[in-house]
């Protein structure tokens, strides 16, 4: 797995970063560092002989294979590329709809404006500026929000079921064509338990940051309505 793997990905990340609240920058660090970058730079190293050297005390044609498919149902390293793919995607469908509507509004105000060198600084200066979260903007922040937790928690799960949270150095096998029950052995596995450890640890973070995200969002929205509904009450009062 090389750096180029996620490059695009990056690139398209490192964008939104420029449209999220200050915990959703956060987020996207830990993302960076502590996903991606690990698992590009260390996953080759830990996990390169991850089925060259499980070894199983059979030498019957076929029972080797059957076995590390039984133990190992996806690669760790697959699995991994795959959880951080499905939550990237609810901010890539977020940074679409931010810039879709940023353009628009550059569209919008860009009209009024007579002369092409006026409309070429405007548009330099409405790039710069961060797209406001509000109305249909707020809504897909917060669906994104959403659905990110819900696939950190999912792929959670799912480790859990398939793997645990650790290997153990040797595992039993009866499936068929053995002929007997075959013990297998896993090369480094605590070595590899500790990179799967760090790696759970990085997405429960992920986890904590979005439902922090969220509350703060929240917050954020009951404040505002808050003071449009004191502001509209002053009125009231001025009035009468």
């Amino acid at each position: 797995m090389g750096g180029g793997d996620f490059g695009k990905l990056s690139d398209l990340l490192e964008t939104a970063q420029k449209h999220s609240t200050t915990v959703g920058k956060v987020w996207l660090t830990v993302l960076f560092v502590f996903r991606i970058f690990v698992l590009v730079t260390a996953a080759k190293e830990v996990w390169g002989d991850e089925q060259s050297n499980f070894l199983c005390d059979t030498n019957q044609p076929g029972c080797q294979l059957v076995c590390y498919d039984k133990t190992f149902p996806i690669s760790h390293v697959r699995f991994w590329v795959m959880q951080i793919i499905f939550v990237s995607t609810p901010t890539l469908i977020y940074l679409g709809l931010a810039l879709h509507k940023k353009h628009q509004s550059i569209n919008e105000n860009n009209q009024g404006d007579s002369t092409t060198e006026d409309l070429k600084s405007k548009s330099k200066k409405e790039e710069v500026q961060e797209l406001p979260l509000e109305g249909g903007v707020l809504k897909a922040y917060v669906f994104n929000i959403i659905f990110k937790i819900l696939f950190e928690v999912a792929f959670l799960v799912a480790h859990y079921f398939l793997y645990g949270f650790g290997l153990d150095p040797m595992y039993s096998c009866e499936r068929w064509p053995c002929l007997t029950k075959v013990l297998c052995y896993v090369s480094r596995p605590t070595e590899k338990t500790v990179f799967i450890i760090f790696m759970l640890v990085t997405a429960l973070v992920s986890l904590l940051l979005n439902v922090v995200e969220g509350f703060h969002l929240l917050c954020k929205k009951a404040k505002q309505q808050k003071k449009s509904i004191q502001g509209n009450r002053n009125e009231k009062d001025g009035v009468v």
